[in-house]
């Protein structure tokens, strides 16, 4: 999954606003505790991340 598919994702899902708070303000104990940005920053797979945000948020699979 590339970034731009990840964005496009989470805007789809959450809503512009809601989507960035998502990303930057939300820490994650399977990413290590770290948020979905400080994640992707360090070179988690942007899949990962946004599986992890799906599995936090009860994303239906077939949105995932």
């Amino acid at each position: 999954m590339r970034l731009q598919e990840f964005w496009s994702r989470m805007e789809q899902q959450f809503g512009s606003m809601r989507s960035q708070s998502v990303v930057r303000d939300h820490s994650f104990g399977a990413l290590g505790g770290r948020t979905a940005s400080e994640a992707i920053e360090a070179g988690v797979p942007v899949r990962t991340v946004w599986l992890e945000i799906c599995k936090e948020y009860d994303v239906p699979p077939k949105d995932r």
